[in-house]
């Protein structure tokens, strides 16, 4: 056992070395360098914007990463909008790279663990999912952020316009006064409408970043009003109430479909934690399982089965409204 730790550790370590020296560090030395050329380049805020601008999106510092990830846009083009809406401060690269990571090591562990390695080879897909949803739990986190606080800095907006104050100075407003992820989203809106994109290019793009269906609402309704004319703050207003009605709605559902997702949540993590516990306590008895082939196929038809009612609950649970 203590072999089996030591192999462990020291493979990870390996890795995690080798993740610093190729990732982390070019990813440190490049930011450093831009940050340094900006607070030499005696350039005004535009400029330094339109550098910003003009500056590639890499997908990865990592050379050949960067360029295979180019050509295959059809997988990183959706990871780089799902990193993107999440705020995390990684790039696609270093996500591909986690999940490769959390996939050997799991497969490595658990084949030395059981001595099963076409285990280890099942395991690995599921180790290598992890990271995916990690960052899309977060992404989700911050849309619902974002959902909850967008009635009230409709509202601030509205107010800044029934106080005399222009549609692009109450943008101003919200991106000073909102926290994340309202805040930063409006700086950016307000940015690039000020260095001199058009307010309706400008607006769509917030609508691409935040794909919920208020985001679209606002963006509808401003574009509207700038085509047709009418009270904007009046229009504000309403909509900030509509999009509160329809997040109390929004709660109620949860709240009516929570004993579902609590009872999904279980019947998913029951047979994982119950062989766990076997595997502690009778390691012989879960043997009898791995070791005859009648079980491995046992174990294939119940995961198979585990998936497939998964999918049915979330199905249920999943209530539009």
């Amino acid at each position: 056992m203590v072999a089996v730790l030591f192999t462990f550790v020291l493979v990870l370590g390996i890795v995690l070395g080798m993740y610093w020296l190729l990732v982390v560090r070019p990813e440190t030395r490049d930011a450093s360098a831009l940050r340094k050329r900006l607070k030499a380049t005696p350039a005004s805020g535009a400029r330094r914007a339109g550098l910003l601008e003009q500056a590639p999106a890499r997908l990865s510092q990592v050379g050949f990463l960067n360029a295979a990830l180019e050509r295959a846009s059809g997988l990183s083009g959706p990871l780089d909008r799902m990193v993107s809406q999440s705020g995390l401060r990684i790039t696609v690269g270093v996500l591909v790279l986690l999940s490769v990571l959390s996939g050997f090591l799991a497969m490595l562990l658990v084949q030395r663990l059981t001595y099963q390695n076409w285990l280890g080879l099942m395991v690995a897909p599921l180790a290598a999912m992890v990271p995916l949803g990690i960052v899309r739990h977060v992404r989700t986190r911050r849309l619902w952020q974002f959902e909850e606080q967008f009635p009230e800095a409709i509202e601030l907006l509205a107010r800044a316009l029934r106080a005399g104050h222009a549609f692009p100075t109450g943008l101003s407003m919200v991106a000073d006064e909102m926290s994340d992820p309202i805040g930063p989203e409006f700086k950016l809106l307000f940015d690039r409408q000020n260095f001199g994109m058009p307010l309706p290019d400008a607006l769509r793009g917030l609508a691409e970043r935040v794909p919920i269906l208020d985001a679209r609402f606002f963006v509808t309704a401003v574009l509207t009003q700038r085509e047709t004319g009418g009270n904007l703050s009046e229009i504000l207003q309403n909509l900030a109430n509509v999009i509160r009605d329809r997040f109390k709605v929004k709660r109620q559902v949860r709240v009516v479909t929570a004993h579902g997702r609590i009872t999904g949540w279980i019947l998913a993590g029951l047979p994982p934690a119950l062989a766990c516990v076997i595997s502690a306590i009778s390691p012989a008895h879960l043997q009898t399982l791995l070791g005859d082939p009648l079980g491995h196929q046992m174990i294939a038809g119940a995961l198979f089965l585990q998936v497939t009612g998964t999918l049915i609950i979330r199905k249920l649970v999943n209530v539009p409204y």
